[in-house]
């Protein structure tokens, strides 16, 4: 008789990682593809995109049937997406890439990323990840040192700024209920004077403050924006003004978030002024760092961040100035006591017995239960490339950013919207020639949009776009550390080419 059992199982056999010889060889034979399948497509294409339009890569899979009766070999199936989705994919390691902050990946990250991957260790409780627990919370702990915050601090891993932006708003919410109404938020939702509560930030901060106040029960109307200065940063004379005037409204001011680093142009809050009008108000200072706070690692540039320290919360994005992978973020608080307003005790995951015995589950102080062993990427990176050479690829991207800015103020095609502070450059292109049928403001929009638009359709460069008072303005993200001033002599020469064969279509 056939033993249906050992049938099955011997099927399993090639898809399964474990410790089967057969197994093992399956494993490296599909790691070895896809790593030559990146490979070939790093040495192939040496343009940031194909240039597809947004119809043409939709169509390619319309024939495909997703899950086939019977399976392909992994080589046909690799051709195919070396083909049809690594071919057009954004290639943020092209030194004209520079639309976002999407960052190029460190190699030992992405060394890290197989381990992580194979090992699929859930980040929840420690039974699940011994020591990929061990590996979190010792990185947590060195982040604190690094941001010199004291020994009650502590932290977690998060998806993302989005995420830890969040985390830092919800505990600003619980824990003002708790410590000023004696009130639960976790157990009694929200007390009545929620509605009186407001969230001061910015008027260039990351949009997720207004989009967790919503999630939070608060409302977009909690958020009340700040004006900034000529270099976008938080004016702190008119945020005390504003919490004076909120005050005698009958309003609560519960949190402030300072941005250090914000999207569109890099700036940078003052903390330590932002920070003596918090702790005057006993408000919640939380810090979205996601961009900035990596020149902690600069020598050079760290002072732009000074006061950081004094927050009461930070959100740090590895997936950004950090070159990890997406994603690997972080987010630290100053008294990691605040963090009791998360912990729910399951008996089948984290009971509280495991705090008897001192066994850290990290479920407690997190908003995911399944989490990505992320942490490994940062320690491996951290340990093979060094303070020193981080701060250096710091150091370089911040001076191209600065002698660009300097190349767009000398050249007449071009306005500069602001000094940067990063690695973020805004500027427009601008000109006399006005078409027929345009006014200036008008034509300029249409030019500026439509620059870049065209440069990624034609796949030769990857530029950035905002608005600012009504101007549509065009953005270099300088992230890539392999970028010198030719490149972006390059991507300015594109600028201006397609510019006039834009002026020549409309005349």
């Amino acid at each position: 008789m056939i033993n249906t059992n050992e049938v099955k199982t011997s099927n399993f056999e090639k898809l399964f990682l474990s410790n089967s010889e057969e197994s093992t060889n399956e494993y490296q034979k599909a790691m070895t593809l896809a790593v030559n399948a990146i490979s070939n497509s790093m040495v192939e294409n040496k343009s940031p995109y194909s240039g597809k339009s947004y119809q043409e890569i939709f169509s390619v899979f319309k024939d495909t049937e997703l899950l086939p009766e019977f399976g392909r070999k992994i080589e046909d199936v690799m051709k195919d997406i070396e083909h049809n989705v690594i071919k057009d994919s954004v290639f943020v390691n092209n030194k004209l890439c520079m639309a976002h902050l999407h960052c190029s990946t460190i190699i030992p990250a992405l060394a890290a990323e197989v381990i992580i991957s194979a090992l699929n260790q859930s980040m929840d409780s420690w039974d699940q990840s011994p020591s990929a627990t061990a590996v979190e919370q010792f990185v947590l702990d060195e982040l604190c040192k690094m941001y010199n915050y004291g020994s009650n601090s502590d932290g977690i891993y998060t998806s993302g700024g989005t995420q830890s932006n969040f985390m830092g708003l919800l505990l600003a919410r619980d824990n003002y209920c708790h410590n000023n109404f004696n009130w639960s938020v976790k157990e009694n939702g929200l007390p009545p004077e929620a509605s009186k509560f407001r969230i001061l930030c910015s008027d260039v901060a990351h949009f997720t403050v207004k989009q967790s106040a919503g999630i939070l029960g608060l409302g977009w109307q909690s958020v009340v924006t700040v004006p900034t200065d000529s270099k976008f940063r938080m004016k702190t004379d008119d945020l005390k003004e504003e919490i004076e005037n909120l005050k005698s409204q009958g309003l609560i001011p519960i949190a402030v978030v300072a941005t250090v680093g914000t999207t569109d142009f890099g700036s940078i809050d003052p903390i330590e002024d932002i920070y003596n009008i918090t702790s005057e108000n006993n408000l919640w200072l939380h810090v979205d760092g996601a961009v900035g706070s990596s020149l902690i690692l600069s020598d050079k540039n760290k002072y732009k961040i000074k006061g950081i320290e004094n927050a009461d919360s930070i959100a740090i994005d590895f997936h950004k100035l950090m070159y990890q992978p997406v994603s690997c973020s972080a987010f630290l608080v100053k008294n990691k006591n605040v963090f009791d307003v998360l912990k729910l005790n399951a008996s089948y995951l984290n009971p509280e017995i495991n705090e008897d015995m001192g066994i850290n589950d990290l479920v407690g102080k997190s908003i995911q239960t399944t989490k990505r062993f992320d942490a490994l990427k940062t320690y491996m990176s951290f340990q093979v490339v060094g303070k020193k050479v981080y701060g250096d690829i710091l150091d370089h991207i911040i001076d191209i950013a600065e002698q660009t800015s300097v190349l767009i103020k000398d050249d007449s095609s071009f306005e500069l919207l602001s000094e940067p502070t990063i690695s973020s450059v805004v500027f427009r292109y601008i000109t006399n020639d006005i078409p027929k049928g345009y006014d200036s403001l008008e034509w300029h929009n249409y030019l500026n949009d439509n620059i870049k638009l065209n440069l990624l359709l034609k796949g030769t460069a990857i530029i950035g776009q905002t608005s600012h008072n009504g101007k549509s303005h065009l953005k270099f993200t300088v992230l890539n550390p392999l970028t010198e001033m030719e490149d972006i002599k390059i991507a300015l020469h594109k600028i201006k080419k397609e510019a006039n064969r834009l002026f020549n279509l409309a005349s």
